[in-house]
């Protein structure tokens, strides 16, 4: 099948990331004096809740952690469909594991809002400690929300515009291109 030897130039995949804040851990947040842009987030993030922290307040919220959120925005998504997004700690948070991913806008490289994310994470490790002795598999810093965010705007593609199409081969060579045009020939007269 063509699909399977060449794709449509101009239509792809578009990466997305933004930063947000995971909140509702068990005690495994950031450290907030080694991390003060988490602070700094929440402090935002109140702001526009309408609550107003003094100045000079030390927060220690080790419930919460910074963190980055990326998904892919497949070719033609619509407005209302959702994907999947991964969700990596950035400072220096022990664990994701229970936490909630705020509401968090998903840019594309040309700082447009493609999506906003936001659920609950699922985090593939596990980890115990007792009696200063500890185990654990895998990392607990970084997971997944399945279906975690919704797309809010569509990527423009070039497949309706103009009279021609291009497909790209994934390997170039005459013999496929031959065997391509013929096969298009062949079904379209």
């Amino acid at each position: 099948r063509i699909k399977e030897v060449a794709s449509v130039q101009g239509v792809r995949s578009n990466q997305l990331a933004g930063y947000g804040l995971v909140v509702g851990l068990d005690g495994t947040g950031d450290q907030t004096t080694s991390a003060p842009f988490t602070t700094q987030s929440i402090n935002a993030l109140l702001q526009q809740m309408g609550v107003t922290v003094p100045p000079g307040t030390s927060m220690q919220l080790k419930n919460v952690a910074a963190v980055m959120v990326t998904g892919q925005l497949p070719a033609f998504a619509q407005p209302g469909q959702v994907i999947d997004v991964n969700v990596s700690s950035l400072g220096n948070a022990k664990s994701l594991r229970g936490g909630l991913l705020i509401a968090t806008p998903l840019k594309g490289a040309d700082g447009q809002i493609y999506a906003m994310a936001q659920g609950n994470l699922l985090v593939g490790g596990a980890g115990a400690a007792a009696g200063g002795s500890k185990v654990q598999i895998n990392h607990l810093s970084a997971g997944r929300i399945p279906d975690g965010a919704t797309v809010e705007r569509s990527v423009p593609t070039p497949i309706n515009q103009g009279e021609f199409m291009q497909l790209d081969l994934n390997s170039s060579d005459f013999n496929t291109a031959r065997e391509v045009a013929r096969a298009i020939n062949k079904r379209m007269g």
